[in-house]
């Protein structure tokens, strides 16, 4: 006779486990975890996950759910500590933020947390997650290093004196595809090379967090000290800053975007300051590539701008978002005067209906377009694909002619300046 002990189902294995400070406080992720794995997950405590990750049985766990917030940053050694005894025995990480601070958050995924969900979890993205860590890992791709120049990988060669008053000019797109990095990086070379024998100090800070491609464009690698510097902007110095810029040619001083995706608002305002200020101090010229996003911190560039270049194009979206940028401007009593408006593929002086276009925008947005840069074709591409800037590679494209003309009345008016005030 069959006892009643062999008709009871066996416990489904544990394929997963929650690990945070009170689980009830995310209620959202009981239940996703409920819809993906049933019954073959459970919770554990951060004081059981330390226990439990030495026990045998961990072995058996696909990935572990660490969910944290706001309260637990004050914790954030042991959850670290979590994280590495997760990775040390072969267990994927999986983190839930909710109101996590863009550096802890940070921290914790430069330790080896496979992915990232906020919390509120959106729709499916735990599932999307679970998916991406069952996947199998692509086979290694062998490729060959490039063989970057000496000259383009050398930090500056100068010593910080903090003698100079730069001229700070940011580079904002309205819009994507705008161009502003392109003519933020070609601006930058043409000041750095107007003259052979009394070239001004020029240097180019990539602010885009995320996507910010100056890097590219010259061919430069990504160094991680340039995240130690953004992560402890209130303790650095001069020295230190120059020490995680690169050259360019021997000419163009570069600090370029992190080499890991950052949240644009992982300094504040005062953070970017001290980075501009540092930069003025030393360069005559401080050419800022931004980011598309408005964010706590571009007041502080804003303020701190002689000229704060706008880039659009002649279409729908950049006239509204003008419209969008000049209204929190204003509505912010921040100084929107310095905007200086760069349409980037103008019409060419044979179109006059895009000519007459272009004036009927500028009337009806109430602004002035005071530069117009001709379109610079494949050869615009080309020049960024191979990181060199326009001069290197077509001299006599009518965009790189454009800029170059833009850079001499810049450098000549700063000259005229200068001279008025000695």
């Amino acid at each position: 006779m069959t006892s009643v002990a062999t008709l009871q189902p066996d416990p489904a294995p544990i394929k997963a486990c929650t690990i945070s400070r009170d689980v009830q406080n995310f209620e959202l992720l009981i239940d996703d975890m409920e819809n993906a794995l049933g019954e073959s997950w459970g919770d554990l405590s951060f004081d059981d996950a330390l226990v439990f990750m030495a026990q045998p049985e961990a072995a058996a766990l696909e990935f572990v759910a660490i969910a944290v917030d706001a309260e637990d940053e004050a914790d954030i050694a042991r959850i670290a500590e979590i994280v590495r005894a997760a990775k040390a025995s072969g267990i994927k990480v999986v983190l839930i933020a909710h109101h996590l601070s863009p550096i802890v958050l940070h921290q914790l995924l430069r330790l080896g947390a496979d992915d990232f969900v906020p919390y509120p979890l959106p729709e499916g993205a735990l599932d999307e997650a679970i998916e991406r860590l069952r996947a199998p890992a692509p086979a290694p791709v062998v490729m060959q290093q490039p063989q970057i120049p000496e000259e383009a990988t050398a930090t500056p060669a100068f010593k910080a004196k903090g003698d100079r008053e730069g001229v700070v000019l940011p580079v904002h797109g309205l819009a994507g595809g705008t161009g502003a990095s392109t003519f933020a990086v070609n601006l930058a070379w043409e000041l750095a090379t107007i003259s052979k024998t009394d070239a001004p100090r020029v240097c180019l800070l990539d602010l885009d967090f995320q996507y910010g491609s100056a890097a590219t464009y010259l061919d430069l690698p990504r160094k991680e000290i340039v995240f130690e510097v953004l992560s402890e902007t209130a303790t650095i110095d001069s020295d230190s800053f120059l020490q995680a810029m690169l050259t360019f040619n021997d000419r163009l001083h570069v600090f370029t975007a992190p080499a890991d995706m950052l949240p644009l608002d992982i300094l504040g305002p005062e953070d970017i300051g001290r980075i501009i200020d540092m930069a003025a101090a030393n360069f005559d010229y401080v050419i800022i590539d931004m980011p598309k996003t408005i964010v706590a911190w571009t007041e502080a560039v804003l303020t701190r701008a002689h000229v704060y270049f706008a880039l659009l194009e002649l279409d729908l979206r950049s006239a509204q978002n003008i419209l969008r940028l000049i209204r929190a401007l204003k509505a912010e009593a921040l100084p929107h005067e310095k905007l200086r408006y760069v349409l980037n593929r103008a019409p060419k002086f044979t179109d006059l209906s895009g000519k007459s276009r272009v004036k009927r925008m500028a009337e009806s947005l109430d602004i002035a377009i005071e530069v117009q840069l001709p379109d610079g074709s494949s050869q615009v591409t080309q020049a960024n694909d191979h990181g060199l800037p326009l001069a290197e590679t077509s001299a006599k494209n009518p965009l790189r002619k454009e800029i170059q003309k833009l850079a001499k009345s810049l450098h000549d008016l700063n000259r005229g300046v200068e001279t008025g005030k000695a």
